[in-house]
């Protein structure tokens, strides 16, 4: 089984092009997990990717998760509500093929857990990480600085994912229609996902 999957590429490639969302009024708080860890790593990608079927890190060892996380370039932001993980942002020096094409950063992974959206975290959180994307050669000597934000959604991802992307200043460059193969969603441990 198959299902259609439409990929969709947005760019910025201006630090002007940022339209920052208001914070929400609740206790929320972004922080960037300075200390790569795997662990904390995988926590976020399966509870923020498990009921919209992200799947493509979990077969990844310890060790893989730790070479790509000590990478230079590689940051994780992490929002918090009163004290628990909201969501993340996973972003890379990095240009559309892992090349580390100089001057280009791209958000890897962006996303809130089940429990938190729909609250107004999740433009707040991708405004945030996108003006931290430009500043990213600030915090790595020897990174060119950044001239090209990008980053890619699918149909498989959440339903406001595209319009948050729209509002926050990218502009749509490349549309992909493929197959991908029908998994269920793994949820954060098996049996978890909601549909």
């Amino acid at each position: 089984m198959s299902i259609t999957v439409t990929t969709w590429s947005l760019e910025q490639t201006s630090p002007t092009d940022l339209l920052p969302a208001a914070a929400p009024d609740d206790d929320v708080r972004i922080v960037r997990a300075e200390v790569p860890s795997p662990e904390f790593s995988r926590f976020l990608y399966a509870s923020v990717g498990g009921d919209i079927r992200w799947t493509d890190r979990l077969s990844m060892t310890h060790a893989e998760w730790q070479k790509l996380l000590d990478r230079p370039g590689v940051e994780t932001w992490v929002a918090y509500e009163k004290g628990t993980p909201a969501g993340y942002v996973e972003f890379a020096a990095r240009g559309e093929q892992g090349d580390a094409a100089e001057g280009v950063v791209e958000i890897v992974y962006f996303g809130l857990l089940p429990a938190f959206r729909g609250r107004r975290i999740g433009g707040h959180l991708l405004s945030y990480a996108t003006a931290r994307a430009w500043d990213l050669a600030e915090r790595w000597p020897g990174l060119a600085p950044t001239e090209r934000v990008w980053l890619h959604t699918c149909s498989k991802d959440g339903e406001h994912a595209m319009d948050n992307y729209l509002r926050r200043g990218f502009k749509l460059f490349d549309t992909k229609v493929e197959q991908e193969p029908d998994v269920p969603n793994p949820g954060p441990w098996p049996g978890a996902a909601r549909d």
